[in-house]
């Protein structure tokens, strides 16, 4: 039996069959589909705990998106190359200004650069610039690590990319690419800069970097920047100079010390910063750095040659224009390529410049003092913003600050139109907390010399203890006038009081909504009314153009059109808006007119340009300004005379002027407008 039962076992072990390959297959899938299979949600669990995820599954989905992340990465890398062609500021275009008429009015340019071997640029210099920009330039790859995390976190969550880019990663954007902070150019950025880094020297790449950045001035390359602040070889540079230098890579507009005070108080934080930061990465001694107490202060801007005339004044204007109307950067705008189109006219302004230079003739600055250091600023407007001539100074080139857009000399007088602009507008106050009055222009008013200035309290007191009183010129009196009355004579005592009346708030709300700056007032007290405001020509002329134009004000404008390589760019314009009713306009143009045509009226003088123009002259209560405005229906021009100390910069009194006999100094901005006005060429 036990062969038997061994014959039988051994001929079932003879005829069982082996496993197939096929069927291990389908069981080695079966057991990785039930291993691996999304337990989600999760099986055998219940509430919260079945929706949270297990650390394998966390586990899992981090891998997955790191190794799609990294292919991605590598695959762009992979398709990103160096191009074999530099960026378009290493071929440079002038930028050219047109007059009105389309005629070819200057141009500017081309970018100032010149490349220096680093070898030239002093060791501390460059230093200074690698403390400021990029501390760990010899020791990184070519990318910044957080500028990389930067960059991935806005490819996730959208958006645009910031700063922190090396120095490598600087060369690379203002060599090969563009200014413009998105996503993809910074990705690029960083992958050309990673390849650029393993085929360059770092010292090549510093060069390059030092010889292609923005300094400001149109200076591109430290050589060049050099010249433009310090008037030397960049070889010739200190650590404290260079320091100023690197401050100016964060950005010139922002930096120059020169552009404003703001400037130059960030430029001083930022020089001590620099020069603080190459001492605690070991590249300046702490000696050295304390002999470093002293700003080493740039010289002023360079002026461009063939600006002559009042062509700088003009480019200036305009130039100013496009940058705050536009998003092109002044790094941009300096690369070149702009056409831009302006208002001037140039019979206009060769007109305005004759005009102002017959006026200067009369003067003999080399024998009397009282002819020297005389400012003329003037400009025309047209109703609808269009600035049609400016007269800035003598010369650009001779003195470069623009005398048409000075906003240091007081009003005056002048001023007196929107004070009565805001009585027609708002009405008066004469009771406190009670119901404001409404006034015509004849309304009477005191016209009486030294007559107390009263609030609804009574008499106004300054701080001396001494109530206020208004005066008119020459002392005279004219007892009871009308408003209107007022404005043509130019009679002082009815407007200081009738500015208290209105409010000195309302007064400087109208004057601003009739197109003056809010940054030209100062103190209100009531001598306000009678001008301290110091409004530049071209405001001024743009405020008295409100008038004339109807109570619509048309913010001024230089600026009509923009191209680039033959494509129109946009440009803002301010808008439009009503500053006052057409019949609180008519009225104050009513007085306007009749203070020129009217045979008693204070600018009389003017009627030799046409029977429909108005306007009216000005003087400080001081005596350091004289004004005349006038409009017609096609053009508002302003004219302020003023004297400035070149050493105080302050104010200097007008009287003598001329010399004995001579007239008024008052005089002298109603001859050059009447000057300009009758010019036929300027037609």
């Amino acid at each position: 039996m036990l062969g038997s039962s061994d014959n039988a076992m051994g001929k079932h072990r003879k005829h069982r069959r082996k496993p197939s390959s096929r069927g291990r297959g389908m069981r080695l899938r079966r057991w990785v589909v039930e291993r691996v299979r999304l337990d989600y949600p999760r099986a055998g669990r219940r509430g919260v705990t079945r929706w949270l995820p297990s650390w394998r599954q966390m586990a899992l989905l981090f891998l997955f998106c790191l190794g799609s992340l990294t292919g991605l990465l590598s695959y762009l890398y992979l398709q990103t190359d160096i191009p074999k062609n530099l960026n378009d500021f290493a071929t440079q275009q002038d930028n050219v200004y047109y007059w009105a008429d389309g005629s070819e009015m200057a141009r500017t340019g081309p970018v100032n650069r010149q490349e220096v071997p680093l070898g030239k640029v002093p060791e501390k210099v460059q230093w200074a610039v690698l403390a400021a920009e990029n501390a760990s330039f010899y020791s990184d790859s070519g990318v910044s690590p957080s500028g990389l995390m930067r960059a991935v976190t806005r490819m996730v969550t959208g958006g645009e990319t910031q700063g922190g880019s090396t120095i490598t990663q600087q060369y690379v954007k203002n060599a090969y690419l563009n200014q413009r902070q998105t996503f993809s150019r910074k990705l690029t950025e960083m992958f050309m800069a990673i390849k650029l880094d393993g085929r360059m020297s770092k010292q090549e790449i510093l060069q390059r970097y030092l010889n292609t950045s923005w300094f400001g001035r149109g200076s591109y390359g430290i050589q060049r920047a050099s010249y433009a602040y310090y008037g030397k070889d960049v070889s010739e540079l200190n650590a404290s100079e260079g320091a100023l230098l690197a401050s100016l890579l964060k950005g010139a507009g922002t930096f120059d010390p020169t552009l404003s005070a703001k400037n130059h108080e960030r430029a001083v934080e930022r020089w001590k910063w620099v020069l603080d930061r190459m001492v605690d990465i070991g590249r300046l001694s702490k000696s050295e750095r304390a002999r470093y107490t002293k700003f080493p202060e740039p010289q002023a801007p360079p002026r461009p040659v063939g600006l002559t005339g009042q062509i700088g004044y003009l480019v200036e204007t305009a130039k100013a224009y496009v940058s705050s109307h536009t998003d092109i950067s002044d790094a941009d705008f300096d690369l070149g390529g702009y056409q831009i189109h302006t208002t001037f006219e140039k019979p206009k302004v060769k007109a305005l410049n004759k005009a102002v230079n017959k006026a200067r003739d009369k003067l003999d600055p080399e024998r009397r003092p009282e002819d020297r250091h005389v400012r003329i600023g003037a400009a025309s407007v047209a109703p609808d913003g269009a600035i049609r001539a400016l007269y800035g100074g003598p010369g650009y080139l001779e003195q470069g600050f623009n005398d048409a857009n000075a906003s240091n000399v007081p009003a005056g007088t002048s001023f007196t139109p929107f004070v009565y602009a805001a009585a027609l507008r708002d009405g008066v106050l004469l009771q406190r907390n009670g119901a404001r009055t409404p006034v015509t222009p004849s309304t009477l008013y005191d016209g009486d010399n030294e007559i107390a200035v009263h609030t609804p309290e009574g008499p106004y007191w300054d701080r001396s203890g001494k109530i206020v009183r208004a005066t008119n010129d020459g002392d005279h009196s004219y007892g009871k006038v009308s408003l209107r009355q007022a404005i043509v004579q130019s009679i002082n005592t009815p407007m200081m009081q009738l500015g208290m009346d209105v409010g000195l708030d309302r007064v400087r709300r109208a004057s601003i909504d009739a197109g003056l700056l809010p940054s030209s007032f100062g103190a209100r007290v009531p001598a306000f009314s009678l001008g301290t405001a110091t409004p530049s020509s071209i405001r001024m002329a743009s405020a008295y153009g409100t008038f004339a134009a109807g109570g619509t004000h048309n913010p001024p404008y230089s600026v009509s059109g923009l191209t680039h390589g033959g494509q129109k760019l946009g440009l803002r314009k301010d808008r439009a808006k009503r500053a006052f009713s057409a019949q609180v306009a008519s009225e104050v143009d009513d007085a306007l007119r009749g203070a020129v045509q009217s045979a008693s009226g204070s600018a009389h003088g003017a009627a030799v340009a046409g029977e429909e123009v108005a306007g009216k002259g000005g003087t400080a209560q001081d005596g350091t300004s004289a004004w005349f405005v006038g409009y017609t229906k096609e053009l508002s021009t302003a004219v302020s005379l003023s004297r400035l100390d070149p050493k105080s910069q302050e104010l200097m009194e007008l009287e003598g002027m001329g010399g004995e006999g001579a007239a008024s100094p008052d005089t002298y901005p109603l001859d050059i407008w009447k000057s300009y006005m009758t010019d036929r060429t300027a037609e």
